[in-house]
C-alpha cells in the first residue's frame, strides 16, 4: 500500500463562546488570527507552513468538529477515499474549503470526523511577519508560549485496540505503543503515527455513551526551556496548569496541560524520539513502567480523564470532585494503586 497520509494539518474545535476562546489563544497562548469566515475564526502558529492550524467554531459545548490531514499526494487522496469506502464508511467530496483544495470528509467508526486533502495553500507572510530565515514561514513569535506548530490530537474511543486496528488497516497509521493496566487485561491508551514521530494521533479508552470525543490536542515548542518558561508565564497570568511539566514514558515528550475558556484541554510538548522503522511492532506499556510519567513518581490529576464534549451520564470531576470509579481505575490507575 502506498503511504496515504503525511501529517495532521489542522483541527476545528467548537466552543460556546468564540470571542473568549479567540482572545485566550491570541493573548495567553500565542496564536494569531489570520481569517474569519462564516462565523469561524482561523488561527496559526508562527511555524505553520499552511495558512492555519486551528479553527474555532461556535457550538453548544467544547468538542472536536474535524481533524484535517494532508495526504502524501493527489493519488494518495483518491486511494484513501477508496479504502475508507471499502471499509464500509461513506464520505463526501468537497471541491474547495478555506486554505485547501478538494477534500474528502468522513466520520470513522468511532465517531470522529476526518478531512483529507492534498492541494493546500502555502502560507506567505507579509512584510510585518516575514522571517529573515528562508525556510521559516514567518518570524518567531515574541510570545512566551508561542508554539511553533500543531503536533497531535488525542481522541477517545470505546475500544482502543479496535480503533488503532481500523486506522492502521484502512489509512496506514503505524501503531507505536499501547498502555495496558497492571492488574487487568484492559488496554487504555494507544499512540499512532503517519510519520517518524511517536504519534500524531492518540486514543484513550472511553466508557461514555458519546462517540467522537476528544481528550486533548497538542502544540509543539522547540525546547524544554521554552516549555518551562511558558508554564511560568501562564501561571503568572492566572492560567492554571492542569498537569506537568513532566515527561511521558510513551513517546518521551516533555509536556504540560492546560485548559482554554471552554474547558478544552491543550497540551504543550517538546522532545521525544523519532522512529523510522517501517515494520515497528508496538510494545505494551503499563502504568508501573512509566507509560504516562517517565519517572513513575506521581499520578495524573483525575481531571485528566475528562474528554469532550462531556457525557451527561458520567459526571465530570469538576461536577462531583471525582469521576466514577470505573473511569478512575481505567484512566488513572496510579491514583487507585497508590491508595492504602
Amino acid at each position: 500500500m502506498i503511504k496515504l497520509l503525511s501529517h495532521l494539518s489542522h483541527i476545528e474545535i467548537a466552543t460556546p463562546d468564540v470571542a473568549a476562546s479567540v482572545k485566550f489563544y491570541e493573548e495567553e497562548f500565542g496564536l494569531r488570527v489570520v481569517a474569519r469566515e462564516d462565523g469561524k475564526v482561523y488561527l496559526r502558529s508562527w511555524g505553520d507552513y499552511y495558512t492555519y492550524s486551528l479553527v474555532i467554531a461556535e457550538g453548544p459545548e467544547a468538542a472536536l468538529n474535524v481533524m484535517g490531514w494532508r495526504t502524501s499526494s493527489a493519488e494518495a487522496l483518491d486511494e484513501a477515499a477508496k479504502r475508507v469506502e471499502a471499509a464500509g464508511v461513506q464520505g463526501q467530496w468537497t471541491d474547495r474549503s478555506v486554505g485547501h483544495g478538494k477534500s474528502y470528509t468522513f466520520t470513522g467508526p468511532y465517531g470522529h470526523t476526518m478531512e483529507l486533502y492534498w492541494d493546500v495553500d502555502k502560507y506567505q507572510a507579509d512584510a510585518e511577519h516575514a522571517s529573515v530565515f528562508p525556510d521559516r514561514p514567518e518570524k518567531r513569535s515574541k510570545h512566551a508560549v508561542g508554539p511553533r506548530q500543531l503536533d497531535h490530537v488525542t481522541v477517545a474511543a470505546s475500544d482502543v485496540r479496535g480503533f488503532a486496528k481500523w486506522y492502521n488497516e484502512v489509512l496506514g497509521f503505524r501503531i507505536m505503543a499501547y498502555t495496558v493496566l497492571d492488574d487487568h487485561p484492559v488496554t487504555v491508551f494507544s499512540v499512532l503515527t503517519t510519520n517518524e514521530k511517536s504519534h500524531d494521533l492518540g486514543v484513550v479508552l472511553d466508557s461514555s455513551s458519546r462517540p467522537g470525543r476528544i481528550n486533548h490536542y497538542a502544540y509543539w515548542v522547540d525546547t524544554r526551556e521554552e516549555l518551562l518558561q511558558g508554564a511560568d508565564v501562564l501561571m503568572e497570568n492566572n492560567v492554571p496548569i492542569e498537569y506537568g511539566p513532566s515527561i511521558h514514558g510513551i513517546g518521551e515528550q516533555s509536556f504540560l496541560y492546560l485548559r482554554d475558556p471552554s474547558g478544552m484541554r491543550i497540551e504543550v510538548n517538546t522532545g521525544g524520539y523519532r522512529n523510522y522503522v517501517p515494520d515497528w511492532e508496538p510494545n505494551d506499556w503499563k502504568p508501573s513502567t512509566g507509560s504516562n510519567n517517565l519517572y513513575r513518581n506521581g499520578a495524573m490529576p483525575i481531571s485528566m480523564t475528562e474528554s469532550f464534549p462531556p457525557d451527561a451520564g458520567h459526571p465530570t470531576a469538576t461536577e462531583e470532585g471525582i469521576l466514577p470509579g470505573t473511569e478512575e481505575a481505567i484512566l488513572n490507575p496510579y491514583a487507585v494503586q497508590g491508595r492504602g
